[in-house]
């Protein structure tokens, strides 16, 4: 606003000037006349240009801008109270509320209307009326309050921009930890929980034989080396969690998806009894996927076949995963059961049930769109899992 004030200025001084010069007497006034034009132009254009520059030095030395209000005096004795230079001396009080507060806007619009109407005074031909002498002192007056009320409002507004500010963060930062909360839920719910509680099932198995009346030894020894089996593959989930979460910060580290998850299918098959299949679908080759994205589409794979395996009771599981035009698409069929009629996300997150409803939340935080139901087949279930190959561009430093 300061800089729109000084550009005005410019305009109406270059317009003043040659009524200015013309008026002036020969000799010294007309040099006096010619170094006020030069001065009053040259600061104006100076703090117009470079406000931010120069702004502060103004702010801190009033008496610039006093100097400055002294020689456009100068200018307007010459060029008289009638010309386009006397809108000039409005921008002085104005200019002075903006930069130094109502104290600045009174000293300043006095010393200009004091300046105005001691010019008027001294004209040869004065106006006749109080009225037309005391227009520009008043509107001096007006100006410096305006300027003195922008500049609080300003303040006000930036306050406000700042507190705006602040709260906007805390939200970003209440929001983050609350989103990198869910997310650990979720990887603690499709990994380690899952796994103790096999442990705790398979614990409690061995408990009932080794009470019994007539202890079996093979029994209590095949239950208890499922305990340890469980137990270990609940480190080795704990550890892998904990690498892939490193790993997720370096990008470099590029993930086969489709080796992964046919390896992935091997395991569900060999540790289940279930028949699963994996084959590859597409004509093209998957592009490397960055760890945090492939942990994600992968995970929801996993959570696909053990979810049918818990609930479905199929008899085979079909894997199969490919690009397909811009899309990596990813599908998990069981031919089991299929979902109860009606079975929505809501339900299953009042009931507890967050399987689904974390495949979900996996897909829409890397842009993928998920699809369960029972599809294209005639029965059982599919989970479709469809990644536009945007999302797998890997960044580089």
């Amino acid at each position: 606003m300061c800089r729109q004030v000084f550009g005005f200025r410019l305009a109406m001084i270059a317009l003043a000037t040659p009524t200015a010069l013309v008026n002036a007497n020969d000799g010294v006034p007309t040099r006096l006349v010619g170094a006020a034009v030069v001065v009053t132009f040259m600061t104006s254009y100076v703090l117009f240009r470079d406000w931010e520059r120069f702004g502060p030095l103004l702010l801190r030395h009033p008496s610039l801008l006093a100097a400055d209000t002294l020689f456009g005096s100068l200018l307007l004795i010459a060029a008289g109270p009638d010309s386009t230079l006397a809108y000039v001396s409005v921008c002085t009080p104005l200019l002075a509320g903006l930069v130094y507060g109502w104290r600045g806007a009174a000293v300043f619009a006095s010393l200009q209307a004091l300046l105005l109407l001691l010019i008027h005074a001294a004209q040869e031909d004065p106006a006749p009326g109080i009225t037309e002498s005391a227009l520009l002192p008043g509107l001096c007056v007006i100006a410096g309050a305006v300027g003195s009320s922008l500049r609080n409002l300003m303040l006000r507004f930036g306050a406000a921009t700042q507190a705006l500010t602040t709260v906007q963060a805390r939200l970003a930062v209440t929001e983050a930890v609350s989103a990198e909360r869910a997310r650990l839920a979720r990887e603690m719910h499709d990994s380690v929980a899952k796994t103790l509680h096999g442990v705790a099932l398979a614990a409690d198995g061995l408990t009932t034989s080794a009470n019994a009346d007539r202890m079996d030894p093979a029994l209590v020894r095949q239950q208890a080396a499922l305990v340890a089996r469980s137990a270990r593959r609940a480190a080795a989930e704990s550890r892998e969690l904990l690498a892939d979460l490193r790993r997720e910060s370096d990008p470099s580290h590029a993930t086969d998806v489709l080796v992964e998850l046919a390896a992935r299918t091997r395991d569900f098959s060999a540790r289940t009894g279930l028949t699963a299949v994996y084959r590859p679908t597409g004509a093209h080759a998957v592009p490397p996927v960055p760890p945090a994205v492939a942990r994600q589409i992968l995970t929801i794979a996993s959570e696909a076949m053990e979810n049918a395996h818990r609930h479905a009771h199929p008899t085979r599981v079909d894997v199969s995963a490919g690009v397909h035009g811009d899309l990596l698409r990813i599908s998990v069929h069981d031919d089991g059961r299929g979902l109860p009629p009606g079975t929505s996300l809501e339900q299953l997150r009042r009931a507890g049930h967050f399987g689904l409803v974390g495949m979900v939340e996996r897909a829409a935080s890397v842009g993928a769109r998920i699809r369960i139901g029972r599809g294209g087949h005639s029965q059982g279930t599919e989970v479709r899992l469809e990644l536009p190959l945007a999302a797998l561009t890997i960044p580089t430093a």
